[in-house]
């Protein structure tokens, strides 16, 4: 592995639910990694940064372009886990010249970023990773997708039990991005549309067979895949409500089924499920996906930091390699 940056990784929203387990994941997978727990809370920022070890705490102001940061001090990346509606955060890391990592934009709503992109292409690597859970269904689409030769659908469903929902941030993240935008983005035959309504639904069967409905959802993913694949139909439902596990009377579980159709390598027709599972929700699975993200952008596992840039997960990140590490840290996938 590279060594570690001489300055730490700012985690803005550091002290949440997710920001938290990232920290802690980043701490796991990178034990001298210095890392800055960032928030408008210093108080609890600094209990997580002691928690986690090997870092510290900082003050953030999104409302001033630098962050309220002093002018000596100094980051690797800069990375954000609630919606920063002033783009601050990304200004900064532009103005810098490091790695930027976001995770709460919608695909209505990706228009202020990448013109900020466009307008310095060369400053900063922009990783846009506003995919569901930070990559947990794109990724392992694109792996199980080598077994075809041409896809014609990828269906996602999946459900997030009300019951993880997250912390305050996540949850006003949450509330945006489903009631915002009147109709959801869905690749249909070739074409794209936006649905809403009776076309905004889907019955699928559940990973223990019980069949709900669902409401399309339209994350990065579908943006991703539909320029990695050329699939002619690329959809994503979600369903908020109870997982298969609290069914069973268990503690929540987060869901992930990946469908997948087309012509196969061996020349034959057919249509595959893939289903995965983590058993304790679906921070710890956002957390691998932003820790893998920073891991790659920092070159802290082999090879050279990432190059100025505008990208998707799938740009840099290795399908196979990201299945393995979801599967290394507790999530189980079922093929059918």
């Amino acid at each position: 592995m590279s060594a570690s940056p001489q300055h730490p990784v700012l985690i803005i929203g550091g002290s949440g639910l997710v920001g938290s387990q990232t920290a802690k994941t980043l701490r796991r997978l990178h034990p001298n990694l210095p890392l800055t727990i960032g928030g408008r809370d210093l108080a609890r920022a600094d209990a997580v940064a002691k928690e986690v070890g090997g870092a510290d705490a900082v003050r953030v102001d999104l409302e001033r372009r630098d962050l309220g940061q002093p002018d000596g001090r100094g980051y690797s990346a800069v990375v954000v886990f609630l919606k920063d509606d002033t783009l601050h955060s990304m200004k900064y890391a532009q103005a810098k010249g490091i790695p930027y990592v976001s995770i709460s934009s919608g695909v209505f709503e990706m228009g202020p970023e990448v013109a900020h992109y466009i307008h310095q292409p060369a400053s900063a690597p922009i990783f846009m990773d506003s995919t569901w859970l930070a990559g947990a269904a794109m990724l392992p689409a694109l792996h199980f997708a080598r077994e075809f030769k041409t896809l014609e659908s990828i269906e996602f469903a999946v459900v997030l039990d009300e019951q993880d929902v997250g912390g305050p941030a996540a949850y006003v993240d949450f509330e945006r991005l489903t009631n915002v935008a009147t109709s959801s983005l869905l690749l249909q035959d070739g074409r794209w549309r936006w649905v809403r309504g009776a076309d905004a639904t889907r019955t699928f069967t559940a990973v223990d067979g019980t069949q709900l409905q669902g409401q399309v959802y339209s994350p990065f993913d579908v943006l991703g895949l539909a320029a990695a694949t050329e699939a002619r139909s690329i959809r994503f439902d979600m369903v908020v409500g109870e997982s298969a596990t609290r069914r069973r009377g268990g503690p929540f579980s987060t869901e992930i089924i990946i469908e997948l159709s087309g012509l196969k390598q061996d020349g034959t027709r057919g249509r595959v499920r893939h289903e995965l599972v983590h058993p304790e929700g679906q921070a710890p699975v956002t957390a691998l996906g932003v820790s893998i993200a920073v891991e790659r952008l920092l070159g802290l596992a082999g090879g050279p930091p990432v190059a100025p840039g505008l990208y998707l997960p799938h740009v840099l990140l290795d399908p196979a390699s990201f299945v393995q590490r979801l599967e290394a840290f507790g999530t189980r996938i079922r093929r059918s």
